[in-house]
């Protein structure tokens, strides 16, 4: 129970009068009667209010999608026989935030009303929403009724979904992913799907003459990738992929182009499997098809966070040998600043190429390419500029060794890796390397 500012300014009267018994003692008994007076109505303003008068129940969707605003919808049902105008809040998770508490509702007599709010979630994993705190008026005003109610819903943080929502509505619409070149690759290299009419973009060559022939209008083929092939995801979880860009962890545009890319490849008719691993293999999803595996690379990765440590590239890509026999895209995630970690990783693709297709996506570092572009200014802008240069040149003969290894390579920025992925993906289908 808080004193309102009714009270607190009802209160004002007596201490006037206080300061004026230092001057003319006949103003104390005055004062006492008003301070008794307020007290006894203070009083029976508390005891009225004293019941609990207001319930609320949370409904929510059980998983957020990660620096969305999700909706979250309180019902606030009242026992009163007056109209109470109520403040609410919730307790929140840790890095989690809301612009929208807290709520203020006016509920009639023994009446219920909803309100919605949203949680905008910073970090995957599981959660939970706690208690709610409930502040509405006593019947006289001068009190605020303050109710906290235990409450726990467990939420689980997933990496963005509704960006593969919003894929998924433009594919059905048979529209263009926004930022990807290609959705359907059409050409004579892949399998026959079926006659349409030509359009301004096909290739002439791919114009069926007899078919045009006989409608007396230009009808070309379509051709499909091929299907039933195997990707598996290589999620390193080490040390160099905490590191941010653009807000975002390096591990976090990971994992959002993996499962971007397990979505357009289950649709595809492919499967898709995932290793997660640091310092050893924490995750695993063996190659499978259908929507039941997109979501399998969900569930196994939501809680998946990079930690400081060196990741084990031996026992993770000893774990992929054993696991999985069958030719597949192995796409592996990584940010590597190490020779020694380099030089395993090109040993550990050379041999992973003799069964599997290894593709290597190392981030490009803007900063690095902006120091290594930036003007001399003194000695320490030498210094810089030079430093910056060799880890590009580095870089640039780790790409060159990777390669030559036999492996596939994406050098990209983080911000672009997404649109970069899912082309290089439709490439390698196209020229069937699987």
């Amino acid at each position: 129970m808080l004193p309102s500012r009714v009270l607190v300014l009802s209160m004002l009267g007596p201490l006037c009068l206080a300061v004026f018994t230092l001057f003319d003692p006949s103003y104390w008994r005055l004062m006492v009667a008003i301070d008794l007076a307020i007290a006894l109505i203070a009083l029976v303003d508390a005891a009225l209010a004293w019941r609990p008068l207001v319930s609320v129940t949370r409904e929510l969707h059980p998983v957020f999608s990660l620096g969305r605003a999700n909706p979250v919808t309180l019902t606030l049902r009242s026992r009163a026989k007056r109209r109470l105008q109520v403040n609410v809040t919730d307790d929140l998770f840790e890095q989690a935030s809301s612009e929208d508490l807290p709520l203020s509702v006016s509920i009639p007599a023994g009446g219920r009303v909803q309100a919605s709010y949203h949680v905008r979630p910073l970090r995957r994993g599981a959660h939970a929403l706690g208690a709610h705190h409930v502040r509405y008026g006593s019947p006289l005003g001068l009190w605020q009724r303050q109710l906290d109610l235990p409450a726990e819903s467990p939420v689980r943080v997933y990496p963005d979904l509704e960006a593969m929502r919003m894929y998924d509505l433009m594919a059905r619409q048979a529209r263009e992913l926004e930022l990807v070149r290609a959705t359907r690759l059409r050409g004579n290299e892949s399998e026959f799907e079926r006659l349409r009419e030509y359009t301004r973009d096909d290739d002439y060559r791919s114009v069926d003459w007899k078919a045009t022939a006989r409608r007396q209008s230009l009808i070309c083929r379509e051709y499909q990738l091929e299907s039933n092939q195997s990707l598996v995801f290589m999620l390193d979880a080490g040390r160099s992929m905490t590191s941010e860009s653009d807000g975002i962890a390096r591990f976090d545009h990971a994992l959002n182009a993996t499962l971007m890319l397990s979505h357009v490849a289950v649709r595809g008719g492919d499967r898709v499997g995932l290793v997660g691993f640091d310092a050893s293999v924490r995750a695993f999803v063996a190659p499978a098809s259908g929507a039941r595996a997109a979501r399998q690379l969900i569930q196994a990765s939501y809680d998946l966070h990079p930690e400081l440590v060196e990741p084990d590239y031996d026992e993770a890509f000893d774990y992929l040998s054993l696991r999985v026999r069958q030719r597949a895209l192995v796409i592996l995630f990584s940010h590597v600043m190490d020779e020694q970690v380099a030089a395993t990783l090109v040993k550990r693709a050379a041999a992973l190429s003799r069964r599997h297709l290894p593709l290597v996506v190392l981030f490009r570092d803007a900063e690095v390419e902006r120091l290594a572009a930036a003007p001399l200014v003194g000695p320490a802008g030498l210094y810089t500029r030079g430093a910056a240069a060799e880890i590009l040149r580095w870089q640039a003969g780790l790409v060159r060794e990777l390669r030559r290894a036999g492996a596939q390579v994406l050098d990209v920025f983080p911000r672009e890796l997404t649109p970069a992925l899912i082309n290089r993906y439709l490439e390698i289908k196209a020229r069937r390397l699987l």
